[in-house]
């Protein structure tokens, strides 16, 4: 029996029925969790706030080629 990190909640997961790098969630509490170890099972969350980064940064990168566009337009112009 492995246990959610996040609520402590018991999931039943078969170690021969899971492979390390599968993406579960927990049932009580819904947070998405990376099979890590298989022998015996072990879990981490995947930090929400991980995928929040990742989506700012190309966010950022997006309006910073943006901006570079429009100095080589203004650049031009003159």
């Amino acid at each position: 029996m492995t246990r959610c990190p996040e609520c402590d909640t018991e999931i039943d997961l078969d170690e021969d029925e899971v492979e390390e790098g599968e993406i579960l969630s927990c049932p009580e509490c819904d947070v998405e969790l990376e099979v890590t170890q298989t022998h015996p099972v072990h879990l981490i969350v995947i930090s929400e706030d991980e995928d929040d980064d990742d989506d700012e940064e190309e966010e950022k990168s997006s309006v910073k080629e943006d901006e570079e566009d429009d100095d080589d337009d203004e650049a031009e112009a003159e």
